[in-house]
C-alpha cells in the first residue's frame, strides 16, 4: 500500500465518523417524536377529517387535509418528545425504554426540551392559522392533559389508563373540527371508539412489561396480585364488549352498510376472542396476540368506515 493511499484513508476516517454521528443524531431526534404512535394519530385524524367532509356533503379539501395532518403531526411529535424528556430517568430503569435517546443520554436533556417545545408550539400555531382555532385548541388540550395529567398519574394510580385514554382519543375530534369547525354526535362516536380501544391495547402492553413498570415505579397496574387480575379483566373485557355494538353503529357513517357491518362484526369478534383468551390465561403470549389484534382492529375498522358507498 502506498503512503498516499494510507494518508487518504486516515484523512477520510474523521469525515466518515462525522457522517455516522450525524446520522445517529438524526435518528435519535426522529425516535424522540415517537413515529410509531404518530402513524396511528395521522390515521385517526384523517378519518375524522374525511367523515366530517362526507357528512356535510362537500368535496374533500386536500389542502385543508394536508394542513391538518401536518399541524397535528407537529403537535403529536412535540408531545412524544416532551414525554420522553419528563420520563427520561424512569425510562432508563426499564428494559423496554432504556435505549430511548433521552433515557440513554444520547441527546442532551435541554436539547430534548427545546426540540419538544418548538415542535408543539409551531404545530399549535400552524393549526390555528392554517386550519382553525378549534382544531388548534383540541391539539393543545391533548398535549397538556397527556403531559401534565396522565404522565404524572402513571406513578400514582392505576386509573391513569382511564385518564390517558381521554387525550389519546382526541385525534378524530381534531380532524373533524378541522374539516367542519364544530363537533357533532357523530364525531364523538369516533372519539368513543378510540377511547374504548385503548384499554385492551394498553392492558396487553402493561401485562407484557409489568415487571419493567414495577421496577421503574410506574403504577399502571395494582400492586396486589388478586386486585391486579380483576383490574386487568375489567379493563380488557368491559371496553371490548362495548366496542362491538359501537363499531356496528358506525356503519351508518360511510361505506355500504352490509359490507361494513360484516367486516366490523368479524373484527369485533376477533378482538373479543383474543381479549377473552388473554383474560383467561394471563400469559405473555396471549398478551402479545391481544396487542397484535388491537393493532389490526383499529386501522382496518377505520379503512372500512371511509370506504366509498357501494
Amino acid at each position: 500500500m502506498s503512503t498516499r493511499s494510507t494518508l487518504a484513508e486516515f484523512s477520510s476516517a474523521p469525515v466518515q465518523q462525522r457522517h455516522s454521528e450525524r446520522s445517529t443524531l438524526l435518528s435519535d431526534y426522529w425516535a424522540l417524536t415517537k413515529p410509531e404512535v404518530n402513524f396511528l394519530v395521522l390515521i385517526t385524524t384523517f378519518v375524522g377529517f374525511y367523515q366530517a367532509s362526507v357528512t356535510e356533503g362537500r368535496p374533500l379539501s386536500y389542502a385543508g387535509l394536508f394542513n391538518t395532518l401536518l399541524g397535528t403531526l407537529l403537535v403529536a411529535s412535540g408531545t412524544g418528545t416532551l414525554n420522553q424528556y419528563l420520563e427520561r430517568e424512569h425510562d432508563a430503569e426499564m428494559r423496554r425504554t432504556a435505549r430511548r435517546p433521552a433515557a440513554a443520554g444520547r441527546v442532551n436533556p435541554l436539547s430534548v426540551l427545546v426540540f419538544g417545545v418548538a415542535l408543539a408550539t409551531v404545530g399549535s400555531v400552524y393549526l390555528a392559522i392554517a386550519v382553525n382555532l378549534l382544531a388548534s385548541m383540541l391539539a393543545t388540550l391533548t398535549l397538556l392533559t397527556y403531559l401534565f395529567v396522565y404522565t404524572p398519574l402513571k406513578r400514582r394510580t392505576p386509573l391513569c389508563t382511564l385518564v390517558g385514554a381521554v387525550p389519546g382519543a382526541m385525534p378524530p375530534l381534531i380532524g373533524w373540527a378541522a374539516a367542519s369547525g364544530s363537533l357533532t354526535l357523530q364525531a364523538w362516536t369516533f372519539y368513543a371508539l378510540l377511547f374504548l380501544w385503548q384499554f385492551p391495547h394498553f392492558m396487553a402492553i402493561a401485562w407484557m412489561y409489568r415487571e419493567d413498570y414495577d421496577r421503574a415505579g410506574y403504577l399502571v397496574l395494582p400492586r396486589e396480585r388478586s386486585i391486579r387480575a380483576r383490574f386487568v379483566n375489567c379493563q380488557t373485557m368491559l371496553p371490548l364488549l362495548a366496542l362491538a355494538p359501537l363499531s356496528l353503529l358506525s356503519g351508518f357513517t360511510g361505506a355500504s352498510r352490509t359490507f361494513y357491518w360484516m367486516g366490523a362484526l368479524f373484527l369485533s369478534l376477533g378482538f373479543l376472542y383474543f381479549g377473552t383468551h388473554f383474560v383467561l390465561n394471563k400469559s405473555g403470549s396471549s398478551a402479545r396476540r391481544l396487542l397484535a389484534a388491537s393493532i389490526i382492529y383499529l386501522p382496518f375498522l377505520f379503512v372500512m368506515i371511509v370506504c366509498p358507498k357501494g
